[in-house]
């Protein structure tokens, strides 16, 4: 696709799809409860749609309209054996959540996932799952993933890598395990998983110890009870919008019934310390889950350090956080990215590509990303390198938007977490066009008319 410059800013109020992480759970939970859950405002991207494919293949019924699904939960230990491998496209936090879940399940299973999906690291939910004695048959440590169901054995987990994921994984196992098992977490992650757990029946005590570690206990072989879950709006997504209003002159926008979860408001505090205009009201709760309407507007950046503290409660964000770091006033340093490395690509890789391709001086120091806006480079090439990754390709339309045409390849993954970004982004004052591909020149003469057939793909369509 391409993104271009505007000169009317980004004004209104901008629609929000529901939040990614907590769709997923919003399928996963009611289809191991027992009894009819209806799901409001759930997000209906390539991801969560593999989701829900999954259960659909292990006997779930799921009924869909255009704003609810309707989810008839069979309980944790009804499931049937699918008929064929689970194909999970992208979808890192399907694959981790369902390892964890079909571990303790009485058949076998095999994961599957697209190119970039399979090259990302599996030991890291394989491995302590084992010690709960699953058996996982790893690629060299990637997918496919063959799962051998049996039952598992309670017992006490330390997690060393941040990530909600793992943790999640490990849960959802601990469920169908007779006794308790308890999940040492040393860093701050996303707490979805135990938030919705709770809020459906499950026996989950959560406290913290004198190091400030999260001690999680699970009490597995209790049932889970059917409750309506109204999804909101996701945070991560929100972010491309409240950067886009950041940097773009005459911009004032809001953003309603967004997540705010204090485990993953990180983009929101590192904004804030580099001076942007935004506002939180109506703060309030649903489904114990923290909300609020978002108000931004044009502001002056400056640069700032953000310690890798910080890195734990917004690494989906930074390469969005790195576009409002170009046009600040001074130089960015953001520190321990690591894990950027083994999202749906080398995120932190192609944030310096990317950003060097601008114009903008980007270096990478270890585990941490320098961005110097007063450092200006020569623009030799306005082709994005995304590598399929859907975060990457947002990120440089909202750069787009304030330097002028840049030529984003394979922006199609945007579907995988924001199918309607273009839409939204367009209808807020965007200028973003779909690249017509020409994939094929058919050549075809009608004797009697002699006429030229052109064929191409626009945003999905064959257009002849």
């Amino acid at each position: 696709m391409f993104s271009l410059k505007i000169n009317q800013g980004i004004n209104g109020n901008i629609k929000i799809p529901g939040d990614k992480s907590i769709s997923h759970r919003s399928i996963i939970i009611p289809s191991i409860s027992m009894g009819v859950s209806e799901i409001s405002n759930i997000l209906k991207s390539d991801d969560v749609l593999n989701t829900m494919n999954a259960f659909k293949m292990m006997g779930v019924k799921i009924e869909e309209s255009k704003d609810k699904l309707i989810i008839h939960g069979k309980g944790l230990e009804s499931l049937i054996k699918p008929t064929k491998d689970i194909y999970l496209g992208n979808s890192g936090t399907s694959a981790r959540l369902l390892t964890g879940l079909l571990a303790s399940q009485n058949f076998d299973s095999i994961l599957t996932g697209d190119k970039s999906l399979s090259l990302r690291p599996m030991k890291r939910i394989s491995e302590p799952l084992s010690l709960m004695c699953a058996k996982i048959q790893t690629n060299n440590g990637c997918m496919p993933l063959k799962i051998y169901g049996q039952e598992l054995k309670n017992t006490s987990i330390k997690i060393d890598i941040p990530s909600a994921q793992i943790k999640s994984g490990l849960i959802l196992a601990a469920l169908n395990t007779n006794g308790t098992t308890t999940i040492h977490e040393k860093n701050i992650t996303r707490d979805h998983t135990e938030i919705m757990l709770s809020f459906f029946g499950a026996k989950i005590e959560i406290k913290k110890n004198n190091n400030n570690e999260k001690i999680i206990r699970v009490t597995g072989k209790n049932e889970l009870k059917a409750t309506n879950i109204n999804v909101p709006s996701d945070l991560s997504s929100s972010a491309f919008f409240i950067v886009a209003a950041l940097i773009n002159n005459n911009s004032k926008i809001l953003l309603k019934n967004i997540n705010i979860n204090p485990t993953r408001n990180g983009i929101l505090i590192a904004l804030e310390k580099m001076g942007a205009k935004i506002n939180l009201s109506n703060i309030r709760k649903i489904n114990n889950e923290k909300i609020a309407d978002i108000y931004a507007e044009t502001s002056t950046l400056n640069g700032c350090e953000l310690d890798s503290e910080l890195a734990k409660l917004m690494i989906d964000e930074y390469p969005i956080l790195s576009i409002a770091a170009s046009f600040a006033n001074s130089p960015s340093i953001f520190r321990g990215l690591g894990e950027l490395r083994v999202k749906e690509s080398d995120r932190l890789e192609l944030i310096k590509i990317n950003l060097r391709r601008c114009g903008i001086f980007c270096d990478i120091i270890g585990d941490d990303l320098l961005i110097d806006p007063l450092k200006k480079i020569e623009i030799k090439n306005n082709i994005i390198k995304t590598d399929f990754d859907h975060r990457i390709a947002m990120s440089f339309a909202v750069m787009g938007s304030k330097i002028g045409k840049l030529n984003i390849e394979d922006s199609d993954a945007i579907k995988t977490s924001f199918p309607l970004f273009i839409k939204e982004f367009n209808k807020a004052g965007g200028k973003i066009n779909w690249k017509k591909l020409l994939l094929q020149l058919m050549v075809l003469q009608d004797q009697e008319k002699g006429r030229y057939l052109n064929t191409y793909q626009e945003n999905g369509i064959w257009i002849v």
